[in-house]
């Protein structure tokens, strides 16, 4: 069970007393909802992710730190990967390397030297990756959809294990966390921000899909005429969140009734 949802069923202050007189009050509960139990392979691949994950954030950091540290001495280039070149090629480079002091030399390349391994660790888990995602029906019929790439396919196929537990696809929506929050009271209803529960990783590629289908909307807006006429009354990654969500729907609609996705003009017209 869900440690929140047991949060509820403690009556006083937290001891192992009080805590196990709550799981046995909880779980016998008919609306309790209990955590699926995965596969060792899909605990694997969900492994993969996660040390992906967690060396992207390494790279980001020393990113961060390399351009901060060249910042102090007036060397700053353009953000993406051929600025970070231009920095690298700074370090490396024998001719340029002697306007720093040699101190900052040493730091320096110990972080590109960083770089360049995490570099190689994230190339070896992607394509550990991507080969699962070949042998797995349901990740490849994921990828159909806009936004849903290698990564988000093979993480939800990894993270739901059964998608008919799920009883519509805006229960799935909620389950990750991309519903409004409410606080309703007195018959008024009060909806706020996206409530964040779940699974922050599969929210959170979403949320980057869907910002990627937001920019490709404005590029080809005949294409997308739902987005821009979101686009045209709310803030940007409102809108994307809003996409986020559709798209955790008819993820949930290919997982559990089959197929793949198929454009709506496309759909139509069959």
């Amino acid at each position: 069970m869900p440690p929140s949802y047991v949060k509820g069923y403690v009556k006083r202050s937290k001891s192992d007393a009080a805590d196990a007189a709550a799981i046995c009050e909880a779980v016998t509960r008919p609306s309790m909802r209990f955590v699926p139990i995965k596969s060792a392979d899909q605990q694997a691949l969900l492994m993969l992710h996660r040390t992906r994950d967690l060396l992207v954030r390494q790279r980001t950091q020393l990113v961060n730190a390399l351009r901060a540290h060249l910042a102090e001495f007036g060397l700053v280039a353009a953000t993406g990967r051929e600025g970070l070149a231009q920095l690298a090629v700074i370090i490396t480079d024998e001719s340029n390397r002697e306007l720093l002091p040699s101190a900052m030399k040493l730091a320096l390349q110990t972080i590109v030297d960083q770089l360049t391994a995490l570099e190689l660790q994230i190339g070896t888990l992607d394509r550990a990756i991507s080969a699962h995602h070949r042998a797995n029906d349901t990740s490849c019929r994921l990828e159909t959809v806009p936004g849903i790439g290698v990564i988000g396919a093979t993480a939800l196929a990894s993270t739901v294990t059964d998608p008919s537990g799920f009883k519509t696809g805006r229960d799935f929506a909620a389950w990750i966390g991309l519903v409004p929050r409410q606080h309703s009271t007195g018959g008024k209803e009060r909806l706020g921000g996206i409530s964040k529960q779940g699974d922050r990783y599969i929210r959170r590629l979403l949320v980057i899909g869907a910002t990627a289908v937001v920019r490709q909307a404005r590029q080809h807006p005949q294409k997308h005429p739902w987005i821009m006429r979101l686009l045209a009354k709310k803030p940007a990654k409102l809108v994307a969140v809003a996409v986020a969500n559709k798209m955790a729907r008819i993820a949930w609609a290919i997982m559990a009734k089959g197929g793949c996705y198929r454009a709506p003009e496309l759909a139509a017209a069959a």
